[in-house]
C-alpha cells in the first residue's frame, strides 16, 4: 500500500459501510488516508489485525481497491462475474454490485451464485424476445454450438436454463434451484420468474395436443396454483406490498424428452401469527381483503357483512382480524381484481363451484370469528370472575357460516378441558383467556385450511405416476436471514434454515473449487474450507441439542421457557463464569442469563433469542380439547377434511409402527416438524445439483434508483455471498489469464533485456513465458536483498541515471520475495494467494509513479520555459503601454486644470446663493417648530398628569379591595373555626351510658341481624327459615332464662345485702357485749388472785388464764358495780346462742355467695354459646376462680376465652406487677364476649396494615358488626401508629427551625428570634426508663461545605441545647404566635419596600403553614416565653412528629403524673382481708365496662377529629394556593401599571432633553453658518482687490 494506492476503509457509523480513500503515507505501525470524494477528510488506520491467509500484521479495516473499469471494459462484460476480480473481498463486491445497479444491471454472477438485487420498477428484461435469446443460447451451447466470449449477461433465465440442461444431460440428474432473501427482497418474483422459463421449455412441442383437447396445459396449471398459495400465504408488511409469510418448495416434474408432467408443492413454517395480530402499516392475509373488498353484493349478504353496521367505516377497518393495521391498499394491484383473480385460478385447478363456496365461507366465518367479544359475570358456584359471549349473533353467524355446531363452538371459547389419569377436568375461562382461546381457534382453522389448500393444489397440479417422471427441478422460495431486536422461535427456525442450507452451499462451493483445481491441474490437497456443522449440532443434536432440550421441556409438566434456558446454560456453559461454549456457537453473559436471552454464532454473525418470548408455547402449538372435539363433530364436511389434514402433519408414527398397538398417536412439536420437513430438504437437495439465487433489497423505502449500503453488506452478510467469497479465498483467490498476467507484471523487470524475456508474448507459449516471469521476479528479488542487505540505496551515487535517480528517492516497497508454490500455474490460468498478489501489485504501483515522475519532471520543465517566454512578451508590451498612458496624463491634467477654475467660480457663486436660501427656510422652520413644540410639551404634560392621577386612584382601590378581601377570609376563617369547635364539642357529648340490659338488648339485636345475614348465605331457603326460627328460639330461650337468672340475682343480692346489714348489728352488739364480759372476767380473776397470793403479785413467768379458765369463771358472780352503773350478767346460754346465730349466718352467707357464682357460671355458659363457645365447668371455675387467695388465673382451655380475657387479664398485670401475688381475676361483663374496639398489643408488638382504612367512619360497611370491625381495626392501627411515631422521633427527622426567646420587656420581633431558619435533626434521646428523663436534642446539618458557606454562620450555639420532655407545655400544629410567611431567614436580613417583600413571601418556602409544628416550653431566667417552631419537609412527616410527641406527653401524663379516669386502684383496699370485700361483681363489672366505653369514645372521637382537622387543613391549603394566586395576579398587575408609568416618565424626560439637544444644535447650525457667509464675504473680497 504504497502512496497513492486507492484502498477500502470501513465506516462503521455511516451509512456508506465502505468508503474510498487514496494512500497518503505509510508506517509500519499505521496508514493515513484522505477520502477521494472529500479531499478534507484525512484519517490514520492501526496495524492490529493480523490476516488469516498471509499470517502477517495487516491495517485494521483497510482493504486494497479494484482498479476502476473503463467504458469498454464493462460492456465486454469484464463484471458480469465478482470472482474474476483481483480483490475479492467485501467492500470490492459491494462496489461492483451497486456500480451495476445504477447502470441498470441488476444481476450479477459469483461464481455459481446469482446475485439479483430487486429495483422496485418493471424493467424490460422479461419479454418474449429475452427469453427465446437465452434458451437458443442454451440449446446452443448444450449442442457444443457456442462460441466463447458470446456469453449473454447475467439473467435469472440463464440460471433456469443452466438447471434445465444440466437435467436433460445423460445422466438425467435432478435439479435445484434456491432461491433466499429478506422481506422485500423478490423472492416471489423470482420464483414465478423461473418456473414460467422451466415451464416453458418444459412445455415446448405440446402445445398442439393441448389445443386439441381443450384443456389447461400442465404449465398453465402449475402458474395458476401461485394465485391460490399467495391469496391465502401472502400478506403485506411494512417491507413488501406481497410477502411470502412461509416457505415453499416447487417441484417440477419432466418425462426424459423434457417435457413438464406436473408440480409437487411442499410448504414450510406458515406465520399463523399474523391472523390474530399484525402491527400498523401491515396487513393479515390476502384472502380476507379480496372476499370483503371484492365480494358482489347478494355474497354479502350471504356472509352477513354489512356496510351499515361498520358505523361509515370499510368493511376491512370495521372487522378485528383485518382492521388492526389500518387495511391499506396494495400499490400494484387491487384487492377486487385479486379475488377475480383468485377465483379463476381455483376454477382452472378444477375446483368445483361448492367447493370454492365452502372456502370463502369459512373465510367469511373466521372474518366473524373475530368480532366475538366477551363479558364479566361471577360464577354462582365458584364466585369467580368467568368469561360469557358478548353477542350471541355473532357467535351463531360464526357457527353458520364455519359449519361448526354452535354449543360447541361457546365451550371451546369460554372452556378448557384438561384430562388428567381419565378423568376430564373442565375450567371456566376469564375474559382474557377467552380471548386467546378465540385467537388460538381462528389460527388453528386457518393453518388448517391452509395445509388443505396446498394438498388441493397438490392433487390438481401433481402428476398421476411417479414412474412417468424422469428428473426434476426443485424451486425453493426460503425465508432468509432474520436478526430482529428481539428474537424469537420464529427466527430460530429460519436461522437454523438458512444454517443448513449455508453448510450445503459451503460443500457445493468446495466442489467447484475442487473441480476447478483439478481441471487446472494444481495442488490443492492443503486447502480448508470452512464448516458449520458445530452449530447445526448445537441447534438439533438430540437429547443436547437447543430444540431438542425444547421438546424435553414441553413434556415436563411445569416446564416453563426461564427453565429452559437455565437448562442450556447449565449444560453448554458449565464452568463458574463461562459466558461462551467450547465449540464458540452458544454464548451468554450472566446479566443475559438473568434475563433468560442467549445467543448463538450462526455463520452471519451472532444472533440474540430471548427465550421468555412463548418458546413453548410456539413449539407445542397444541389444539385444545374442545376445539378437537369441535372440529372432529363438525357437521361441515370441508371442516373435517382441513382437521384431518391438520393431524396427518401434527401426529408423530402411528401404533403399527411403534410396535405397541395400544398407544394412541404421539402429536409432534412444530421444532419436531420443522426439523423433519428440513432434513427431508436437505436430503432431496444434496441428491441434486444445486443452483443459487440471492436476492438483494437496495433500500428499506421500495423507491426505485436508490441504494443504502450499508443494508446492502449486511444481506450479503446473511445471504451467505461474503461467506462464498470466504471459501473461494481459502485457496487461490487471484486468478488471471496468462496474457494478462505477463502484460501485468512484465513492468516489474526493466532491467532485464528482451532477449532473455521479450516484453510482448507473440511467438512464445504463454505457459513458458509466465514460468520465464516469475523465476525472474524471485531471482530479481533475491539479487536486489544480497545487494542492498535491506538498506535504503543513496540516490546521491554518481554515475546514475536521473530515472534510477528518482526511483531511489521514493519509498521502497517490500522485496519481490516470496515462495514459489503460492503461485500455481494452470493450464489456461495462473493462481495466486494473496501475499504474492500484494507484493506484485505494490512494485508494479511503484515502478508506475516513478516512471510517472520521470515524465512529469521533463513536461514540468517544457512548461516552465514556454512560460518565461511568454511572460518576457508580455512584459514588453505593458511597458509600450504604460508610456503611451502616462502622456497622455499629463496632457489632460493641464486640460482639466483650465477648466476646474471655471467650473469653481461658477460653483462658489451657485453655493452662496444655496446656503442664504437654505439660512432663510431654516429660520422658518426653526421659528415654526420651536412653537410646535412648546404646545406639544405642554399638552404631554396634562396627559402624563391624567394618567398618573389614575394610576394612584386605581391603586388606592385595588389595595383597599385587596385588604376586604384579606378581611373577609379571615372573618370566614374564625367562624369557621368556631364552627368546628361547636362540632367537636358536641361530638364528645353523646349521652348518656346505656344500661346492661338495653346494652345486652342491643348486643342480642346485633345478634340477630348476624344470624339473618348468614341465614341468607344459605343454600336452601327453607333450611334457612328453620335453622333463623330454631336460633330465634334459643336466643328468646336465653333471654327468658337470663331474666330468670338476672331476677334470682337481684333477690339474692338484696338478701345478702340485709343478711349483711344484719350481721354488722349484730356484730356490733356482739363486740360490745363481749368487750364488756371481758372486762369482767378479768375483774374476777385479778379478786382470785388476791385470795390464793395475797402478799405478792403473780411472777412474771406464770401462765396466763386459758380460755376454759375464763369461761369457768363466767359463772362465778361479779362484785357489785358502783352506784349508778347497769348490772349487766353473762348467761353461757346467751353467749351459746348467739354464737350459733353467728355461725348459722355464716353459713347462709356462704350458700348465697355460691348460689351467685352458680348463677355467674350459667350466665357466662349462656352468654359463651351466644358467641358459639361451649365451656364446660371446669372451665367456668377457671373464669370465676375457686380460690381467692390463688396466685395466678387458670388458664382456660378454649382459643376464644382466651382472646375474651386476655386484654383485661393483660392490663390487670401491667397495673399490679410490683404486687408479689396478683390478685384473683374478675369475672368479665356480657359486653366482653361481643365484638368491641381491640386495643393495647398482646402477645408482642404488632405490624402496621397500610391497607386498613384509618377511619371506620370512611368505609362503606352493610352491617353493625362490619361497622364494629371496621372501626376496630381502625383503632388498633392507630396505636400501632402511634408507636411508630416514638420509634421515628427516636431515629430522628430533618427539619428547618427557629427558636424564639421572649423576655419581659417588650423588645423587637427581629430579637426574639435566638435561632432562625437553622437546618437542625430533632432526636428524642432517652435517658431512663421513664419518658420524663427523655431530651430533643437539636443537631445542626451539613458538613464542611455547610460552614465554608456559612449557611449555620448566624447560629447561636447555646440556643441548641436539649429540651428535656418534662419542660415542653404545649404542642401546638402551625405556626402560632407569628406569621409563617414572615419568619426572618438565616442571614437576618429585613426587607425594606413592600414591593419586595410581597415578592419574597411569593417566592419563600414558609407559604405553607401546613408544614410548621410549635412547641411551647417552659420559662427560664432568661426568657419570660420560650418557643421552639418547627418547619418540615412534608405535613405527612409534621403529623407524625406532632403524634409522636403528643403521644409521648400522654404517656407521661398517665403514667408519671395525675391520672384522669375514675377508676383508680387502691393499694390501701388491696392489702385488706379480702374476705371481707362484700361488693357485687356487676357494680365492678358496670365500672370497668363504663372507663372502657368512655376510653373508647375518646378513641374514636380523636380519630374522627383528626381526620376532619386533616380534611380542613386541606380545604385551607386549597384557598391559601388561590388567595396567593390572586395577589400575585395583583401585584403583577400592580408592578406592570408602575413599570408603565416610570416608562412613560422616562420617555417624557428623554424627550425634553432631544428637544433641549435640538434647540442647542439649531442654534450652533446658525452661527456656523453667519461664520461661513462672513468668511465668503470676506475672500470674496480678496479675489475683487488681488483682480483690481
Amino acid at each position: 500500500m504504497e502512496p497513492g494506492t486507492l484502498v477500502w476503509c470501513d465506516e462503521p457509523k455511516g451509512d456508506s459501510a465502505w468508503i474510498l480513500a487514496e494512500v497518503v503515507s505509510r508506517t509500519d505501525d499505521e496508514l493515513t488516508v484522505k477520502q477521494t470524494d472529500k479531499r478534507d477528510n484525512v484519517f490514520s488506520r492501526p496495524s492490529e489485525i493480523v490476516d488469516e491467509e498471509s499470517g502477517m500484521k495487516k491495517f485494521k479495516g483497510v482493504e486494497l481497491a479494484n482498479t476502476k473499469l473503463s467504458d469498454e471494459e464493462r460492456e465486454e462484460g469484464r463484471d458480469d462475474d465478482l470472482i474474476t476480480l483481483p480483490h475479492l473481498h467485501e467492500p470490492a463486491i459491494l462496489h461492483a454490485i451497486s456500480e451495476r445497479f445504477f447502470y441498470g444491471k441488476i444481476y450479477t454472477w459469483t461464481g455459481p451464485v446469482l446475485i439479483a438485487v430487486n429495483p422496485f420498477q418493471r424493467l424490460p428484461l422479461y419479454t418474449n424476445e429475452i427469453l427465446e435469446a437465452y434458451r437458443r443460447e442454451g440449446l446452443f451451447r448444450s449442442q457444443g454450438m457456442g462460441t466463447p466470449g458470446s456469453e449473454l449477461e447475467p439473467h435469472i433465465f440463464a440460471i433456469a436454463d443452466r438447471s434445465y440442461r444440466q437435467m436433460m444431460q445423460e445422466q438425467r440428474k435432478s435439479q435445484a434451484i434456491l432461491i433466499s432473501g429478506e422481506s422485500g427482497a423478490g423472492k416471489t418474483e423470482s420464483t414465478k420468474i423461473v418456473m414460467l422459463y422451466l415451464t416453458t421449455l418444459g412445455n415446448t412441442g405440446m402445445e398442439n395436443n393441448q389445443e386439441d383437447t381443450g384443456e389447461l396445459s400442465v404449465m398453465q396449471k402449475v402458474l395458476q396454483s401461485n394465485p391460490v398459495l399467495e391469496a391465502f400465504g401472502n400478506a403485506k408488511t411494512l417491507r413488501n406490498d406481497n410477502s411470502s409469510r412461509f416457505g415453499k418448495f416447487i417441484e417440477l416434474g419432466f418425462t426424459r424428452a423434457g417435457h413438464l408432467i406436473g408440480a409437487r408443492v411442499e410448504t414450510y413454517l406458515l406465520e399463523k401469527v399474523r391472523l390474530a395480530f399484525h402491527a400498523s402499516g401491515e396487513r393479515n392475509y390476502h384472502i380476507f381483503y379480496q372476499l370483503l373488498r371484492g365480494a358482489s353484493e347478494e355474497d354479502k349478504l350471504k356472509y352477513e357483512f354489512n356496510d351499515g353496521d361498520t358505523g361509515g367505516m370499510e368493511l376491512p377497518m370495521y372487522y378485528h382480524f383485518t382492521g388492526q393495521g389500518g387495511a391499506p391498499h396494495l400499490r400494484e394491484f387491487t384487492d377486487e381484481s385479486g379475488l377475480e383473480y383468485t377465483i379463476k385460478a381455483m376454477r382452472n385447478l378444477g375446483w368445483s363451484q361448492e367447493t370454492i363456496d365452502s372456502v370463502m365461507s369459512l373465510i367469511a366465518g373466521i372474518i366473524h370469528l373475530g368480532q366475538i367479544s366477551f363479558n364479566k359475570k361471577v360464577d354462582d358456584a365458584s364466585g369467580l370472575e368467568i368469561a360469557e359471549v358478548g353477542e350471541a349473533k355473532e357467535m351463531e353467524l360464526t357457527a353458520r357460516l364455519c359449519g361448526v355446531d354452535l354449543e360447541k363452538l361457546n365451550t371451546a371459547l369460554t372452556e378448557r378441558v384438561i384430562v388428567a389419569r381419565g378423568q376430564e377436568i373442565k375450567t371456566q375461562l376469564t375474559v382474557e383467556k377467552a380471548q386467546d382461546a378465540r385467537d388460538a381457534l381462528a389460527k388453528t382453522i386457518y393453518g388448517a385450511l391452509f395445509l388443505w389448500v396446498v394438498e388441493q393444489v397438490n392433487k390438481s397440479i401433481k402428476w398421476e405416476n411417479d414412474g412417468d417422471v424422469r428428473s426434476s427441478v426443485g424451486v425453493l422460495d426460503i425465508f432468509g436471514f432474520e436478526c430482529f431486536s428481539i428474537n424469537s422461535f420464529e427466527q430460530l427456525c429460519i436461522n437454523f434454515t438458512n444454517e443448513a442450507l449455508q453448510q450445503q452451499f459451503n460443500k457445493f462451493i468446495f466442489k467447484l473449487e475442487q473441480a476447478e483445481y483439478e481441471a487446472e491441474s494444481i495442488e490443492w490437497a492443503f486447502i480448508s474450507f470452512p464448516d458449520n456443522q458445530d452449530c447445526l449440532d448445537t441447534i438439533q443434536k438430540p437429547k443436547t441439542g437447543i430444540l431438542s432440550m425444547l421438546d424435553d421441556e414441553c413434556r415436563l409438566p411445569k416446564g416453563s421457557d426461564k427453565n429452559w434456558c437455565k437448562r442450556m446454560c447449565d449444560f453448554y456453559l458449565p464452568n463458574k463464569n463461562q459466558t461462551t461454549s467450547d465449540n464458540t456457537r452458544f454464548v451468554s453473559s450472566k446479566i443475559q442469563q438473568s434475563k433468560a436471552v442467549f445467543c448463538v454464532r450462526h455463520f452471519a454473525g451472532l444472533v440474540e433469542y430471548t427465550a421468555e418470548t412463548n418458546f413453548m408455547e410456539k413449539n407445542k402449538d397444541e389444539i385444545p380439547l374442545t376445539a378437537q372435539n369441535m372440529l372432529d363433530t363438525a357437521p361441515n364436511q370441508l371442516v373435517k377434511d382441513i382437521y384431518d389434514v391438520q393431524k396427518k402433519e401434527t401426529e408423530g408414527r402411528a401404533p403399527e409402527a411403534t410396535g405397541k398397538p395400544g398407544r394412541a398417536p404421539k402429536s409432534k412439536t412444530v421444532g419436531q416438524q420443522f426439523k423433519e420437513q428440513l432434513n427431508n430438504l436437505i436430503e432431496q437437495v444434496s441428491k441434486t445439483d444445486p443452483h443459487y439465487i440471492r436476492c438483494l433489497k437496495p433500500n428499506d423505502a421500495a423507491k426505485p434508483k436508490m441504494l443504502t449500503r450499508k443494508r446492502l453488506t449486511e444481506q450479503l452478510r446473511y445471504g451467505g455471498v461474503l461467506e462464498a467469497v470466504r471459501v473461494a479465498r481459502a485457496g487461490y483467490p487471484v486468478r488471471l489469464v496468462h496474457e494478462q498476467f505477463f502484460q501485468r507484471y512484465r513492468m516489474l523487470l526493466p532491467s532485464v533485456s528482451a532477449d532473455k524475456l521479450p516484453w510482448n508474448m507473440d511467438g512464445h507459449g504463454s505457459e513458458d513465458l509466465c514460468v520465464k516471469l516469475v523465476d525472474c521476479v524471485i531471482a530479481e528479488g533475491k539479487k536486489t536483498q544480497e545487494a542492498t542487505g535491506n538498506a535504503p540505496l543513496d540516490p546521491n551515487e554518481s554515475g546514475i541515471s536521473r530515472s534510477e535517480k528518482i526511483r531511489r528517492m521514493q519509498t521502497q516497497p517490500a522485496p519481490l520475495l516470496f515462495p514459489k508454490s503460492d503461485v500455481q500455474l494452470g493450464k489456461t490460468k495462473v493462481f495466486m494467494r494473496k501475499p504474492p498478489h500484494d507484493v506484485l501489485e505494490a512494485h508494479r504501483v511503484f515502478q508506475q509513479r516513478a516512471s510517472a515522475t520521470v515524465m512529469q519532471s521533463w513536461v514540468r520543465g517544457l512548461m516552465k520555459e514556454k512560460r518565461y517566454l511568454d511572460m518576457l512578451h508580455a512584459a514588453r508590451l505593458i511597458e509600450r503601454f504604460y508610456r503611451g498612458c502616462k502622456g497622455r496624463e499629463r496632457w489632460w491634467k493641464l486640460r482639466g486644470e483650465a477648466a476646474g477654475n471655471l467650473l469653481t467660480n461658477n460653483f462658489r457663486m451657485l453655493i452662496v446663493w444655496r446656503r442664504y436660501n437654505r439660512a432663510r427656510k431654516g429660520t422658518i422652520k426653526f421659528q415654526a417648530a420651536s412653537r410646535g413644540r412648546q404646545t406639544r410639551k405642554m399638552v404631554a404634560a396634562v396627559q402624563a398628569q391624567k394618567i398618573y392621577r389614575g394610576y394612584i386612584a386605581r391603586k388606592r382601590f385595588l389595595q383597599y379591595k385587596s385588604a376586604i378581601i384579606s378581611l373577609q377570609c379571615a372573618a370566614r376563617k374564625n367562624a369557621a373555626t368556631k364552627v368546628l369547635n361547636e362540632f367537636k364539642r358536641e361530638q364528645k357529648d353523646v349521652g348518656k351510658l346505656k344500661q346492661n340490659n338495653e346494652k345486652l338488648k342491643t348486643e342480642m339485636a346485633s345478634l340477630r341481624a348476624m344470624l339473618a345475614a348468614q341465614a341468607k348465605e344459605g343454600e336452601s331457603e327453607a333450611r334457612n327459615a328453620k335453622e333463623m326460627e330454631a336460633k330465634q328460639t334459643e336466643i328468646e330461650n336465653l333471654e327468658k332464662r337470663i331474666a330468670e337468672l338476672e331476677k334470682e340475682l337481684e333477690e339474692a343480692k338484696k338478701l345478702v345485702d340485709k343478711v349483711e346489714s344484719d350481721i354488722k348489728t349484730q356484730a356490733a352488739q356482739f363486740a360490745s357485749e363481749k368487750e364488756q364480759l371481758e372486762q369482767r372476767v378479768q375483774y374476777h380473776v385479778s379478786q382470785r388472785a388476791s385470795t390464793v397470793m395475797p402478799s405478792h403479785a403473780a411472777p412474771p413467768g406464770s401462765p396466763k388464764p386459758t380460755k376454759r379458765a375464763v369461761e369457768a369463771t363466767a359463772e362465778i358472780s361479779l362484785p357489785p358495780l358502783a352506784e349508778g352503773e347497769k348490772g349487766v350478767t353473762v348467761n353461757p346460754e346467751v353467749l351459746a346462742q348467739h354464737r350459733a346465730h353467728v355461725q348459722k349466718l355464716e353459713e347462709t352467707l356462704e350458700a348465697e355467695k355460691k348460689l351467685r357464682r352458680e348463677a355467674d357460671g350459667e350466665i357466662i355458659k349462656l352468654r359463651a354459646a351466644i358467641n358459639g363457645v361451649k365451656l364446660d365447668d371446669s372451665e367456668v371455675d377457671a373464669l370465676l376462680g375457686k380460690k381467692k387467695g390463688a396466685s395466678a388465673i387458670p388458664a382456660p382451655s378454649h382459643p376464644k376465652v382466651v382472646d375474651l380475657v386476655s386484654d383485661t387479664s393483660a392490663q390487670h398485670h401491667r397495673k399490679e406487677h410490683h404486687r408479689k401475688e396478683p390478685r384473683s381475676s374478675i369475672v368479665k361483663a356480657t359486653a366482653e364476649f361481643l365484638p368491641k374496639i381491640k386495643r393495647g398489643f398482646f402477645g408482642g408488638e404488632e405490624k402496621e396494615d397500610d391497607n386498613i382504612v384509618s377511619a371506620g367512619w370512611k368505609v362503606e360497611v352493610r352491617t353493625r358488626k362490619e361497622r364494629e370491625e371496621t372501626l376496630r381495626d381502625g383503632v388498633h392501627q392507630f396505636e400501632i401508629k402511634m408507636k411508630k411515631f416514638i420509634h421515628q422521633l427516636e431515629e430522628g427527622v430533618e427539619t428547618v427551625m427557629w427558636q424564639v426567646n421572649r423576655s419581659a420587656e417588650q423588645t423587637a420581633p427581629e430579637d426574639e428570634f435566638a435561632v432562625k431558619a437553622s437546618h437542625v435533626t430533632i432526636k428524642m434521646q432517652r435517658k431512663g426508663d421513664l419518658y420524663l428523663q427523655s431530651v430533643l436534642n437539636f443537631n445542626l446539618r451539613g458538613g464542611y461545605l455547610s460552614k465554608a458557606i456559612g449557611r449555620n454562620r448566624q447560629v447561636d450555639k447555646t440556643a441548641l441545647e436539649p429540651l428535656s420532655m418534662g419542660e415542653i407545655l404545649e404542642v401546638k400544629a402551625g405556626c402560632a404566635g407569628f406569621d409563617h410567611t414572615e419568619l426572618p431567614s438565616a442571614a437576618g436580613r429585613e426587607k425594606k419596600s413592600k414591593s419586595k417583600s410581597k415578592k419574597s413571601k411569593g417566592e419563600s418556602e414558609n407559604r405553607q403553614s401546613s408544614l410548621f409544628l410549635t412547641v411551647k416550653a417552659t420559662p427560664t431566667p432568661i426568657a419570660h416565653e420560650r418557643s421552639y417552631i418547627i418547619r418540615f419537609k412534608s405535613r405527612s412527616a409534621r403529623n407524625d412528629v406532632l403524634h409522636g410527641l403528643r403521644s409521648v406527653l400522654a404517656d407521661m401524663q398517665i403514667q408519671e403524673g395525675v391520672s384522669i379516669s375514675g377508676l383508680q386502684f387502691n393499694q390501701q383496699a388491696a392489702d385488706q382481708d379480702e374476705d371481707k370485700i362484700m361488693v357485687p361483681l356487676s357494680a365492678v363489672n358496670q365500672v370497668i365496662n363504663k372507663e372502657r366505653e368512655a376510653y373508647d369514645r375518646i378513641l374514636l372521637m380523636l380519630l374522627q377529629g383528626s381526620e376532619d382537622l386533616k380534611d380542613k387543613e386541606d380545604e385551607l391549603l386549597s384557598l391559601r394556593s388561590k388567595l396567593e394566586s390572586v395577589v400575585q395576579e395583583s401585584a403583577e398587575k400592580d408592578r406592570v401599571q408602575a413599570n408603565d408609568s416610570k416608562l412613560i416618565m422616562q420617555l417624557s424626560k428623554k424627550l425634553e432633553t432631544l428637544l433641549m439637544d435640538n434647540e442647542d444644535l439649531r442654534d450652533q447650525n446658525d452661527r456656523l453658518n453667519t461664520r461661513l457667509v462672513a468668511v465668503e464675504c470676506e475672500k470674496m473680497n480678496l479675489i475683487a482687490q488681488s483682480q483690481k
